[in-house]
């Protein structure tokens, strides 16, 4: 979340007469202060209209091919997660029958992921992905403080490898918890971790190894099978048993339905813990995610929390206390609409799209492609060696059609490599696949005319996607 500085001016919002119901003369007298509250309150009907005049200037949702996260739900959907609105998830006392369905969403993922025993296997919901991180990872960290206690009395500092290409949660929890962030750097055309390097950088101080099935950067699955093979051999090595968390924000709920070859999961017994969203690829508006553990033994007891004040004892493994419970119900209502052919139909018509796309794209002539959508439904390019525009000068025109396609630097050591990315979703069809093309086959002309790079005028990049 971005952080805001208060402001001391004394703006105010400038009401039209006829927003008055009665008296259009109040509402042109009312004029409420930006930044302060006002002195009395405002007619619901003047405070609804103004925000949302306000909000028509945010982008439009199915134009955004920025976010991963679900922009459309059927209309049934939205009446429960209405109906359901002042539920507090917490509350499971109050609320008996919410976390019933939380606890079927678990079990039914369990069984989704090859939980070799779903009864053993222990999980939760949380407000999304980044606080299933953070919830593996204290996990990961505790496990290792009970095996090496003496050590880390004595001083020594646990270490997590992952690749460079994490999303941020990780390198917060690194932060928040004193971790060291050992992170493998992208080198040439790999841009993901790789299993040799990421054992390269293990030792007796490494609570585990991330694995992102579905990288944000481009969209392309870690080689989970082989990292958990070079761990492997490293235990009969040395004797090091390291176990791995699956980051599946993304491909967790992808890979079930399209790839059900690809061993990932709970099949690969040094897998100790995997997460997802809900909210992207499980088809349900922000903000759910899901964390799920082999087993008890995976998830120390004294990191799960009993509470009685409200009303009977309750476990409790959050960052977050009170939470919505609609979006939990609102997956429960996914998983019960759609099934497994369901999901399988939207995830591959969302692939489907993706790799369409991508090919169309790479036939423009001007732009070389990363990854091609046949992984998670999203797909990085980048231009030519030979136009002379870049990728924020392409991000920056098809703005002005509504689309928002992001731009932006790939990290330590490819910072000279700068990408598009486009993330297909549900609702994202074929037609507006074609409009996009349109668009920039429309666009390109015009950006073959510059002489140079919009950012050699001065002018900055922009971009709509921050890692």
């Amino acid at each position: 979340m971005a952080l805001h500085k208060g402001t001391g001016d004394d703006r105010r919002l400038a009401i039209n007469p006829f927003v008055g119901a009665a008296d259009p003369l109040s509402a042109m007298e009312l004029a409420p202060p930006l930044h302060r509250l006002s002195d009395g309150p405002v007619a619901a009907d003047t405070a609804y209209q103004l925000i949302h005049d306000e909000l028509m200037l945010d982008g439009n949702a199915k134009l955004n091919l920025a976010t991963f996260v679900t922009t459309s739900m059927e209309v049934q959907a939205t009446r429960l997660m209405t109906e359901c609105l002042d539920k507090n998830m917490i509350d499971k006392d109050e609320y008996p029958q919410t976390a019933e369905l939380e606890r079927r969403c678990v079990a039914i993922l369990a069984d989704l992921w090859h939980a070799a025993d779903p009864e053993a296997t222990v999980g939760c919901s949380t407000t999304g992905s980044s606080e299933a991180c953070m919830l593996a990872g204290l996990a990961l960290k505790r496990r290792w403080m009970r095996r090496n206690a003496d050590r880390y009395a004595a001083g020594a500092r646990p270490n997590l490898v992952m690749g460079v290409n994490v999303q941020v949660c990780w390198e917060k929890f690194c932060t928040f918890w004193e971790v060291e962030a050992r992170t493998v750097p992208m080198s040439g055309e790999r841009f993901h971790l790789g299993a040799e390097e990421a054992v390269a950088l293990c030792d007796e101080d490494t609570i585990g190894v991330v694995a992102v099935l579905g990288s944000t950067f481009d969209g392309s699955y870690e080689p989970v099978a082989e990292l958990c093979d070079g761990l492997d051999a490293l235990q009969g090595r040395t004797g090091l048993d390291i176990p791995v968390h699956v980051d599946g924000a993304s491909g967790a709920m992808v890979a079930p339905f399209l790839d059900p070859d690809l061993v990932w999961d709970f099949r690969q017994p040094r897998v100790a813990s995997i997460n997802t969203s809900g909210h992207k690829y499980g088809l349900v508006y922000p903000g759910v995610g899901w964390a799920l553990w082999r087993d008890r033994e995976a998830l120390p007891e004294e990191l799960v929390f009993r509470v009685n004040y409200l009303g009977g004892e309750m476990p409790t493994f959050a960052l977050n206390f009170s939470r919505p419970g609609a979006e939990v119900i609102a997956q429960y209502y996914t998983f019960l609409r759609l099934g497994r052919s369901g999901f399988q139909a939207v995830q591959g018509a969302c692939r489907e799209v993706a790799v369409y796309l991508a090919e169309r794209i790479e036939a423009l002539g001007c732009f070389r492609l990363l990854t091609r959508g046949d992984e998670l439904p999203v797909f990085a390019f980048t231009t030519t060696e030979d136009v002379t525009f870049d990728v924020f000068d392409v991000s920056l025109r098809l703005r002005e059609r509504g689309w928002q396609v992001p731009a932006y630097t790939f990290p330590a050591e490819r910072e000279d490599l700068s990408v598009l990315r486009v993330v297909c979703r549900n609702g994202f069809s074929r037609d507006l696949a074609d409009l996009l093309l349109s668009d920039l086959t429309r666009l390109l002309p015009e950006l073959r005319k510059q002489p140079r790079p919009l950012k050699e005028f001065g002018v900055p990049n922009r971009t709509a996607f921050h890692h």
